[in-house]
């Protein structure tokens, strides 16, 4: 989960609500021409218009077309489609949402975010955008594939401000309310990490540093994810690179620049409140010292996503933050040579995290 509600619980019983109270919207494949074709194109936010324009003063207002500058979209190609003209794909499957599913007989999907199709293409995008990240950096060649699969996604159909990724039945699910979670790439991409570690690690996230563990790989992958994305489509990054999900968060935080969370935090492990989310910001600051250490080691930021995501196999799935360290760092040493391991080693150090 990005934001609020952390139960095992709330989550069953949000998904019993789902099943039982609110009209699933599934494509009509069978009355439908097929688009034929399997690159389309449709209209993204660039990552999401608060980083793309640096402006801290836009705001929801109500879902309007006329609170996000025109230069805030970008036209994309979105590949791996299936040809249907729905947004089904390799990689991702919008398997419902509210209202009209997005459909084209050409694979052109051209909306504005007063559209709620516009959030589908936008969940299309992000998740196929990050699956290629991980297969750019090896995960399913020279690496164990990881998630390659075509990741079941509902849009709007979480009726607040949250959203959440299920292992038992596989989606993740976008909610509604100020930003819906479905206009920032980074919401999108944060829900996918936990994808990513359920399928690395089955039943991960079962301690209270596990669950910290997941949030804040979500947050960095998000930030990873959507920098890459920036560089490969020339898109300018106008706020800090550590701030997660700028644009959700303009409707519930006052301060600037908005951010959901942050990958830069000084917290250390004495600081931990035993929520998943806060507790989740100093294993993530961590992460984040360990990417700047591999830079100026003149390794880069993709050895770093590379060692760190192929460290989560050996994760267990009640793992405490020492044990998932000592991996992270053995991983390092293995990959990346005695050097790095100890940039990693004295990442989590300055987080109080020893092994």
């Amino acid at each position: 989960m990005h934001l609020r509600t952390t139960s095992t619980a709330a989550i069953l019983a949000a998904t019993t609500c789902l099943a039982a109270g609110v009209a699933i919207a599934t494509p009509a494949v069978a009355t439908a021409p097929d688009s034929g074709t399997t690159t389309g194109t449709g209209s993204v936010f660039r990552v999401n218009p608060v980083q793309s324009t640096g402006d801290e003063t836009l705001t929801d207002q109500k879902d309007a077309a006329s609170a996000v500058p025109a230069s805030t979209y970008a036209t994309v190609a979105l590949r791996n489609l299936d040809g249907s003209g729905y947004l089904v794909g390799r990689w991702a499957n919008v398997l419902s949402n509210t209202g009209p599913a997005a459909y084209s007989p050409t694979n052109t999907f051209a909306y504005t975010r007063d559209d709620d199709r516009f959030e589908q293409v936008m969940a299309y995008f992000w998740v196929n955008q990050a699956q290629e990240y991980l297969q750019s950096l090896g995960f399913g060649s020279a690496l164990p594939p990881v998630n390659a699969e075509s990741q079941d996604v509902r849009v709007d159909q979480y009726g607040i401000d949250n959203s959440y990724s299920t292992d038992k039945q596989d989606f993740l699910r976008f909610g509604k309310g100020g930003v819906d979670d479905a206009e920032d790439g980074e919401v999108i991409v944060h829900e996918y990490g936990h994808a990513v570690h359920d399928s690395q690690v089955p039943g991960f996230g079962s301690s209270l540093d596990a669950g910290s563990i997941g949030e804040a790989f979500g947050d960095y992958l998000a930030v990873t994810v959507g920098l890459d994305a920036a560089s490969q489509y020339g898109w300018q990054v106008a706020t800090p690179q550590a701030c997660v999900a700028d644009w959700d968060s303009v409707s519930y935080t006052s301060t600037t620049p908005h951010c959901l969370r942050r990958l830069d935090t000084s917290r250390v492990l004495e600081d931990r409140k035993g929520e998943v989310h806060y507790d989740g910001t100093i294993w993530s600051a961590a992460l984040w010292d360990a990417r700047q250490r591999y830079i100026g080691l003149g390794l880069g930021s993709r050895a770093w996503d590379t060692t760190l995501i192929d460290s989560q196999f050996s994760y267990a799935p009640d793992t405490s933050f020492q044990a998932a360290a000592k991996a992270t760092y053995d991983a390092a040493y293995a990959r990346d040579g005695r050097k790095a391991a100890a940039a990693v080693r004295d990442a989590f150090a300055a987080r109080h995290i020893y092994f």
